[in-house]
């Protein structure tokens, strides 16, 4: 897979967190990307992160914002794969930073008729807070030094930064199953994206969204690719809560459930369209 890659940051007001991601992006060895930002309502100070970066990266970011009404993932990232242009797109997270390998290690996994799934490693609040408050590039550390941190309980998953061998079985073990997927690590082709229209958005608040993402992708005949051990992200600790945003949450297992039941389906619900009425906005945020 020679062409563009299109990585989809999601985020929401921590910019702290999104500047240490996008410095991860820009120490990356495969140049060929672009970086888009699915914005689910930040207020401006997310935006003058994104305005700083911009003006010293030779990279291309483009920024997808939407108004604040609570959290809408599957809308917003709707709305960045509109404004996207790469052949193979790639989700994370506006706190999950990224090992310098991270996008060559997904160009060199993907392949036709299937997508892949990655795995992510939780960072523990103290070391969070160091990498926030000294902002060291640890995403660059020798995998070995990171590797100690995990003996050291300073994160979990230590093993996944030993680059052992997968094993074929090993890769497609999940091969038919939509279950543990992690949607801060998850690549696939802009056409099979566009084939199931993309995120079902009538998820609201938080809950199930990439479920059902994974699961259509399989309905439509693609087999899972679990990449272990390559490059996973190294997600920061946050304990932040706001229920506000997550009042329709409860809904979602229904509308799973209603998924689920309905085999043979591979569109969202309601066959909402991918980028029907979608724009890049650019008005400030509020």
């Amino acid at each position: 897979m020679n062409g563009l890659i299109s990585i989809i940051v999601s985020t929401y007001n921590w910019p702290e967190a999104l500047e240490r991601v996008l410095v991860s992006l820009e120490d990356q060895t495969d140049r060929n990307f672009e970086i888009v930002i699915a914005d689910d309502g930040s207020r401006d100070e997310t935006r003058t992160a994104i305005d700083q970066f911009k003006a010293k990266t030779s990279l291309t970011v483009k920024h997808f914002w939407q108004e604040d009404v609570g959290y809408r993932l599957s809308q917003v990232r709707n709305g960045a794969i509109h404004i996207s242009e790469g052949e193979l797109v790639i989700f994370t997270d506006g706190d999950c930073c990224l090992m310098p390998n991270f996008i060559a290690s997904h160009r060199k996994v993907a392949e036709q008729g299937c997508f892949v799934t990655g795995k992510r490693v939780f960072l523990k609040s103290r070391f969070t807070n160091f990498i926030l408050n000294r902002k060291p590039s640890f995403h660059k550390w020798p995998r070995g030094v990171l590797f100690m941190l995990g003996l050291l309980a300073q994160c979990n998953r230590p093993f996944q930064f030993i680059p052992l061998p997968q094993s074929k079985s090993s890769l497609w073990q999940h091969e038919d199953c939509w279950k543990k997927a992690q949607g801060c690590n998850i690549a696939a082709f802009r056409k099979d994206i566009d084939a199931v229209a993309g995120f079902d958005e009538s998820y609201i608040g938080h809950g199930l969204e990439d479920s059902d993402f994974i699961l259509r992708l399989l309905r439509l005949g693609l087999k899972r690719k679990n990449v272990e051990y390559t490059s996973p992200v190294l997600h920061l600790y946050h304990g932040r809560s706001l229920p506000q945003r997550h009042q329709n949450a409860n809904l979602n297992p229904a509308k799973f459930d209603a998924l689920i039941a309905e085999t043979n389906r591979f569109l969202p619900n309601e066959s909402l369209l991918l980028g029907s009425d979608k724009k890049a906005a650019t008005q400030p945020a509020p």
